[in-house]
């Protein structure tokens, strides 16, 4: 019996699902949501986590297997709370994860593990991959070999306050006509443990090719990238935060300009939404996360998945997450 839809493990709570497929198996790195009794903040003060799970499937519907605690943060020397959304991506025959934590000044970074398994045990590296900052990262391979991370979020991600490379703890948002707070991109090293010259910021743009405002809660990127290619084209989708939605924006580069398309999902149960989207046996998934377990606790989360389908000219169908349930 298909899982789609259905939360893939209940014992853990598990939130921001990168999925992947390795040896015709797929492979799911979510955060790891403990339950505590903590009030919401506009901060993220409520999301704790500390440790990595890998989440495991042989088939897309067959049963989904938690692999055990791959990395915790009391064995990473940088660290100091709040390892969030993880990613991982394969090279010349290993695993690296690439994840967000606060650094000992308080400070988002990306730090680095490596294993010879895609479930782990990871070995860190003893400091943080150096000139990166905020959350979320989104690793993507492209087919030349070279490695791009995507990263950032608004808000407790702290992305705003970061202006040229500098932190501003009074940093904010631009005001709401001027152009959105775009995510980061960078290139990583074939040693997966430094960036390949400068980040830039990804313009998304409307159909006339102006940048998005960051009064448009509706389209404007807030956190949670993903890259996907589909028929020669680079998707990139993201979550608009505030409004709920996960979004797409197209380009023929993956250092953009990407152009907004339109919505991937509708709004989940709990306030954050996160995805990855990943093909497997000739069709495409869509993986993200709710509340239900928690009857909508926004930092208990569980994760999911979906069938993910495009249309004729290459637009993404919307899913309406509950729709048919």
């Amino acid at each position: 019996m298909s899982l789609e839809r259905k939360p893939l493990v209940t014992h853990i709570f598990t939130a921001d699902p990168s999925a992947h497929v390795f040896n015709d198996k797929i492979y799911i790195y979510p955060s790891h949501d403990l339950a505590h009794d903590g009030k919401d903040t506009d901060e993220g003060d409520e999301y704790q986590m500390e440790d990595y799970h890998v989440l495991s499937m042989d088939s897309i519907e067959g049963p989904c297997v938690d692999n055990g605690e791959a990395l915790h943060m009391k064995d990473v020397p940088w660290v100091s709370k709040q390892m969030w959304a993880p990613d991982l991506a394969d090279k010349n025959g290993r695993y690296y994860l690439i994840f967000p934590a606060r650094d000992k000044d308080g400070l988002f970074r990306l730090g680095m593990a490596q294993s010879e398994s895609p479930v782990g045990p990871f070995a860190p590296e003893p400091d943080y991959i150096k000139g990166t900052y905020s959350i979320d990262p989104a690793v993507f391979v492209d087919d030349d070999g070279k490695v791009y991370v995507y990263y950032g979020g608004l808000w407790g991600g702290q992305l705003e306050k970061w202006k040229d490379g500098t932190f501003d703890p009074e940093g904010k948002e631009p005001d709401r006509d001027q152009p959105a707070v775009g995510p980061m991109c960078a290139e990583l090293k074939e040693n997966m443990k430094e960036l390949d010259g400068e980040p830039v910021h990804i313009r998304i743009v409307d159909e006339n090719g102006e940048d998005i405002k960051a009064g448009d809660e509706d389209r404007r990127y807030f956190e949670g990238p993903w890259m996907h290619k589909y028929n020669g084209t680079y998707y990139f989708s993201y979550s608009t935060g505030t409004t709920h939605y996960i979004c797409y924006a197209t380009s023929k580069d993956p250092k953009g300009p990407f152009t907004y398309r339109g919505r991937v999902m509708e709004p989940v149960i709990g306030w954050t939404t996160h995805h990855s989207i990943v093909e497997y046996h000739g069709k495409w998934y869509l993986f993200y996360h709710d509340s239900e377990l928690s009857g909508g606790v926004n930092h208990r989360r569980n994760v999911k998945f979906t069938e993910l389908r495009y249309d004729t000219d290459g637009s993404i169908i919307t899913i309406r997450p509950y729709e048919g349930l």
